[in-house]
């Protein structure tokens, strides 16, 4: 979810749900250590949010990790499935499918420096590696450096000849090779993602499974969260109705803009928030339209919100 899922975004998702787990976009470990930037800031009401790190030098991992440790994270995700070219070139991302002893030296490294928990998400397979026994050859290896959870992307990635957008939608979903994962390490944690659209296709995962984890839909679509907490964590409140949480969002972006943030930076996330709903069109076209301009303010917000009709029952239950 590389420039997707940053801080912004996670502030408007934890606004729908107070229990789903929240994870950052992958953060390299050369951003962290040698970036200009703050690559670790977040807000403390996105808690639980989880770091995914990129990269492939145990040392560097594990430094990185205890930062994010020291600056509050839940937990730290390695992140062996993203397939794109810069993630190759700089030998993390999916081709560390390749180098299990690697990823379980870089857990182990990460483990010995920080007490919070650290997982890995990966793919089924790589290019012509993608019989199960590699899947399961590669879990067993990482998991006996002490990883106890795995985030599975049913698919496998294919490193030479896919972008990263086909790669998420060309190679075939396989689950039940994920539910094969689990019944042959019942006492791992596992966790699938991929293809996973509504909260009834998460129900029937985890009939399965351990958790799920939803990528794609959660931000094209995410008033989807809404229902999470009622649905998954059986904990019914009043969460925003979607109109409520535009308006909640304008002191947030008054407040960021404050501190140098543009309007687009938290706009951008929010054009789904209507979708297949009368004036979800309108609402994406203004804000597309006027809300990248260097002077669009908060009220654009409330302006593009005058076109969808408010419904009487302006909350989730």
């Amino acid at each position: 979810m590389l420039d997707w899922t940053d801080r912004h975004c996670r502030y408007f998702h934890r606004l729908m749900s107070k229990h789903a787990v929240l994870y950052t976009e992958m953060v390299t470990t050369g951003a962290i250590i040698h970036g200009k930037g703050d690559y670790l800031g977040f807000n403390p009401q996105e808690q639980p949010v989880v770091l995914q790190l990129g990269g492939s030098e145990p040392a560097e991992l594990a430094h990185c990790a205890k930062l994010a440790e020291q600056r509050g994270y839940a937990a730290i995700n390695l992140n062996v499935g993203c397939p794109s070219d810069r993630v190759q070139n700089g030998m993390f991302g999916a081709c560390l499918m390749a180098r299990p002893q690697l990823v379980a030296d870089s857990v182990k490294a990460m483990q010995d420096a920080i007490s919070i928990p650290v997982s890995v998400k990966t793919r089924i397979g790589i290019d012509d590696s993608d019989e199960y026994q590699f899947l399961q050859d590669f879990v067993a290896t990482v998991a006996a450096a002490g990883c106890r959870q795995f985030v599975i992307h049913a698919r496998k990635a294919w490193l030479k000849g896919l972008s990263p957008k086909e790669n998420r939608e060309i190679p075939p979903l396989n689950y039940p090779r994920v539910y094969q994962l689990k019944q042959d390490f019942p006492t791992l944690d596992i966790s699938i993602n991929g293809g996973i659209k509504t909260l009834a296709e998460a129900e029937q995962q985890l009939q399965y499974l351990d958790g799920v984890m939803i990528g794609r839909e959660a931000y094209t679509n995410p008033y989807l969260l809404s229902q999470v907490d009622a649905v998954l964590y059986q904990d019914v409140w009043s969460v925003p109705g979607q109109h409520q949480l535009v308006r909640l969002m304008v002191p947030y972006i008054e407040q960021q803009m404050q501190q140098g943030a543009r309007f687009w930076h938290i706009a951008r996330h929010m054009l789904g928030l209507f979708q297949g709903q009368p004036g979800a069109r309108q609402w994406r076209r203004l804000l597309s339209e006027q809300g990248h301009l260097a002077d669009a303010k908060p009220e654009l917000l409330l302006q593009a919100l005058s076109l969808v009709p408010e419904s009487p029952d302006t909350t989730a239950n």
